[in-house]
């Protein structure tokens, strides 16, 4: 029936959901905080959620070096982290160590530039290895914290890094935002059909809520480095012949070594982003290759939108 339903958690169609329960126990009558964070987000044009039924499948490196893009376009741009748990944003845009501050007209983001602004229980956390074990209310209401209490101001782009699944956080997004303009959601899988099979539960949740879907994004699609930084090794000893197998390379002309050396890591044997695209309409919005040089920039908390970022990809 949906969320937003009357009958969510009391129809048939509800039993066996691990969140039936939670549907069951919402309060009758639309929630107040629904337009407590309409108003406040009023200043934001777009909001876009990144999503994925799939943890590791690379949603926050999505989320940020979207953020990054847009931001890099001339943007203003909030991102609104609500991995409770795993809230790994921070480290993804440099701000580590940061803290967040209140003011009389609410929580203040940590700005990683003048338009690029960014919210995560990750600055309120007193150590970075410190454990989140919270159960499901708890979440929500910080969750719901972030949506009525962040002073974001105007924005032309709000990206929301849910995490992994269809629980308690997407449902609290859904329901608190139901009363604003919600552009859609971005869903990020890998090629591998382990990743497909939560994938179809995000997309047949997105349907449920009534959550548009803007597009599907294949992370991982092909690992893509250099010929020249690769190493080699014996097939049969596993010794290390690099310099050899250089030199031979090396041999047949300079360009061989900036060729690409191209490996499928995850192999579409459901048919990938692209059986996604075909069986529930919804576009392919890109297939993004494993590249050193996006890890190293997630690492660093940089942009691969800046010069001398090494990704590959983004200079093309």
């Amino acid at each position: 029936p949906g969320t937003g339903s009357a009958d969510a958690g009391k129809a048939a169609a509800c039993a066996g959901c691990p969140n039936q329960a939670v549907c069951a126990s919402a309060p009758a009558g639309p929630d107040p905080a629904v337009a407590l964070v309409s108003e406040r987000l009023r200043g934001v044009k777009h909001t876009v959620f990144v999503l994925s039924g799939k943890g590791g499948v690379g949603k926050s490196t999505t989320s940020a070096q979207l953020a990054f893009a847009l931001a890099h376009r001339g943007y203003e741009v909030g991102l609104l982290d609500v991995d409770i748990c795993g809230p790994s944003v921070p480290k993804m845009l440099g701000l580590e160590g940061e803290d967040v501050h209140r003011s009389a007209s609410g929580w203040s983001p940590v700005y990683v530039e003048d338009n690029l602004g960014v919210m995560s229980i990750g600055f309120m956390l007193s150590g970075a290895d410190d454990a989140v074990v919270w159960r499901g209310p708890r979440k929500n209401a910080l969750i719901k914290q972030f949506l009525t209490e962040v002073d974001w101001g105007d924005l032309d782009f709000l990206v929301v890094d849910a995490p992994p699944g269809t629980s308690d956080e997407h449902i609290s997004l859904a329901q608190y935002t139901a009363g604003m303009a919600v552009d859609g959601a971005v869903v990020v899988t890998t090629p591998q059909e382990v990743a497909l099979a939560d994938v179809r539960k995000e997309l047949n949740f997105c349907k449920k809520v009534g959550l548009r879907v803007l597009g599907v994004v294949e992370n991982m699609c092909e690992a893509q480095v250099p010929l020249g930084s690769c190493t080699f090794r014996d097939p049969d000893t596993g010794d290390d012949v690099t310099e050899a197998t250089r030199e031979k390379l090396n041999s047949l002309g300079p360009e061989v070594m900036r060729a690409l050396a191209c490996a499928e890591v995850f192999p579409p044997t459901g048919g990938g982003a692209k059986a996604l695209e075909e069986t529930y309409g919804v576009p392919l919005l890109g297939r993004v290759p494993l590249d050193p040089g996006l890890a190293r920039a997630a690492e660093q908390g940089k942009s691969a939108f800046e010069k001398g970022s090494g990704v590959r990809a983004a200079a093309a």
